[in-house]
């Protein structure tokens, strides 16, 4: 998890190649379905869909790597939740950067694969710096408790079906 141009698709290659597992990657899905568009309407649903294959993965016993930013706790409370329901095991990762460092990698991103990525201003990058929860050492190593599902929500399951629809409206 973390902001763009982090790091995260890097490690999540890695990940891919050393634990033989599937890696879904959002990013890809998204420029492959929608070339230089980068609809809000789509990214929940395409998310969701990734999330759908990823937990049939891991119930025929295949490692998956989400390469998305799962910016909040309870997205990543909910995924960890399904994974256990399905017996498996979650690692998670944080992938944290200097806005310096962030804006010169999103800036070279742009100028040498183009075909990746969509521009992105500072403006964008200090909101969503405002909106990540950033995850408690707990969370990331495993210690703690996965958090109940949110008010009006019976189990994460449901949540997961509100916060990523089936389709798009």
């Amino acid at each position: 998890m973390g902001l763009p141009c982090t790091g995260k698709a890097t490690a999540a290659r890695r990940i891919e190649a050393e634990r033989e597992a599937l890696r879904l990657t959002k990013d890809e899905w998204v420029k492959a379905l929608y070339g230089h568009e980068n609809p809000p309407s789509a990214q929940d649903v395409i998310e969701g869909r990734l999330i759908q294959i990823g937990l049939r993965a891991l119930e025929l016993g295949t490692n998956v790597v989400i390469d998305f930013g799962l910016w909040s706790r309870d997205e990543r409370s909910a995924l960890r939740q399904a994974a256990a329901d399905l017996g498996a095991t979650v690692e998670l990762r944080y992938f944290e950067l200097a806005p310096t460092e962030q804006r010169r990698r999103i800036d070279r991103r742009q100028a040498e694969a183009p075909e990746t990525t969509w521009p992105m201003s500072d403006e964008e990058l200090a909101e969503w710096a405002t909106r990540i929860e950033i995850p408690t050492p707990g969370e990331l190593d495993g210690t703690e408790p996965i958090d109940d599902p949110p008010a009006g929500f019976a189990t994460w399951e449901v949540w997961r079906t509100h916060r990523w629809p089936p389709s798009v409206s």
